[in-house]
């Protein structure tokens, strides 16, 4: 295929919508090292016997779905980003789940009152006020987070001139907070492993979904990059990249 053909393929990828945090379009090109401490497990063990659950930036809702069968009597979830904010509206509120449109950052106000959920779950979400979060915190309570380390795939990031947006969001940042507002550390865990892709188009579709990996991304900005990434898979190399994530669980102590 020649550079040109090359080009329109690539600028069909970054036209193919994205709806969530709904990868499947790239099912079978997109694989990344699933971290050894499984959220998953965890939070299934933590809804068991609790009365109330608060899901932060929830995405379009996709994992906390997934949960289904556990969930507890009252459930919340925040979420700040316009189209996943209506995606998850349209999911969740007809299931009796409590939506609410709250920016992801480490200033805002959570708009619940004190001690009113008995677990609190983030993930993959934005940043973290971890005040607002072990107020609304039930005495008991859990709070659960994994999430992306703010330096992960910077050896990507690099070859298109970017650089972390947020550099700072890791373990290490947030545990001197957590310990200042009196939540107990139970276990913080940290991951490197390796995102992998199949094919140049799935990359340009993955960074054209998560836009501030790479601001202003577009086929025809970074065409070059784009090429040379190309010769790579034509000389059999694997488009493998690292990839850093942590995990936190923290407890409020009983009154």
């Amino acid at each position: 295929m020649n550079k040109d053909a090359l080009i329109a393929a690539w600028e069909r990828e970054e036209q193919q919508p994205f709806v969530g945090w709904d990868f499947s379009y790239l099912a079978g090109r997109k694989h990344e090292e699933s971290p050894p401490q499984d959220y998953e497990l965890r939070v299934v063990e933590l809804m068991q016997g609790v009365q109330s659950v608060l899901d932060l930036d929830t995405g379009g809702g996709e994992r906390l779905l997934s949960f289904r069968p556990y969930w507890p009597p009252v459930l919340a979830v925040t979420e700040g980003y316009p189209p996943n904010l209506r995606l998850a509206t349209e999911r969740l509120a007809p299931l009796g789940v409590q939506v609410v449109a709250v920016e992801a950052n480490e200033t805002v106000a959570l708009p619940f009152g004190d001690a009113t959920f008995d677990l609190i779950l983030n993930r993959h979400g934005g940043g973290m006020n971890i005040t607002e979060i072990a107020r609304v915190l039930a005495p008991g309570g859990t709070f659960l987070t994994q999430q992306v380390h703010g330096q992960t795939l910077v050896d990507l990031l690099t070859l298109f001139g970017a650089t972390p947006q947020w550099p700072e969001a890791t373990s290490a940042y947030y545990l001197p907070w957590i310990a200042r507002v009196g939540l107990e550390l139970i276990a913080v865990r940290e991951y490197t492993g390796a995102e992998c892709f199949a094919d140049v188009g799935a990359i340009v579709y993955f960074l054209k979904a998560i836009p501030w990996l790479v601001p202003g991304f577009t086929v025809a900005t970074h065409a070059e990059v784009l090429l040379d990434l190309h010769e790579r898979v034509m000389r059999g190399e694997e488009l493998c990249f690292t990839t850093r994530h942590y995990l936190i669980e923290a407890r409020k102590p009983s009154l």
